[in-house]
């Protein structure tokens, strides 16, 4: 039975998309004529001879650094506010506020960028604005998720030292566990700003 079923799902396959190619109706012998050939031929073309005009470039200069400044500023701001929901997630408050840290992060992880950016152009209007909140709001949802794990898995000896020489807890957080966090949070910071410039 189990020999069947193999070349039985194969079948299936293979005339599922035959049937979306009938259903579509597509040509394919129009695809090689002379028109559709000669329209090929000319959009290679175009693609091979760029613009190199001042303006032409002068324009992409202006979008290459409106794209690194939003990626910067986006990441940044992510950076801040995914440390800041990290610490109620990562259960350092109690599980009231790590539960409901963990659901912000987790719905605004789950919404992409550009849905993010279409909700944010209503919220900024069109333009870099809207742009970087989109980024910074997804995220802030992968970095405060990151940065939960990070400080759940960080040993507590060192904060708990300064603890108990009288320090109060910032500072414990601040010269116990972040010196030690900061390498690989700068890490998940730089991977996402190279994932926000694409």
């Amino acid at each position: 039975m189990k020999r069947l079923i193999n070349p039985l799902l194969i079948l299936a396959i293979i005339a599922a998309v035959i049937a979306s190619f009938a259903y579509l109706g597509l040509d394919l012998e129009e695809l090689g004529s002379a028109t559709s050939l000669k329209q090929m031929g000319s959009y290679v073309g175009r693609f091979l001879s760029p613009d190199f005009s001042a303006g032409y470039l002068n324009a992409i200069l202006h979008g290459a650094m409106e794209t690194l400044a939003m990626s910067a500023l986006g990441t940044l701001l992510a950076a801040v506010l995914g440390l800041l929901l990290a610490l109620p997630a990562a259960g350092r408050f109690g599980w009231f506020f790590q539960s409901a840290a963990r659901l912000l992060l987790n719905g605004l992880r789950a919404i992409p960028e550009l849905v993010w950016a279409a909700l944010m152009v209503f919220a900024a209007g069109l333009g870099p604005n809207a742009g970087t909140l989109a980024l910074a709001l997804h995220t802030t949802g992968v970095l405060g998720r990151l940065f939960a794990e990070a400080l759940e898995n960080t040993p507590p000896e060192p904060a708990e030292a300064l603890r108990l020489q009288g320090g109060n807890p910032v500072l414990a957080f601040c010269y116990g566990t972040l010196p030690n966090l900061a390498p690989q949070l700068l890490a998940y910071c730089l991977y996402r700003w190279e994932n926000n410039i694409r």
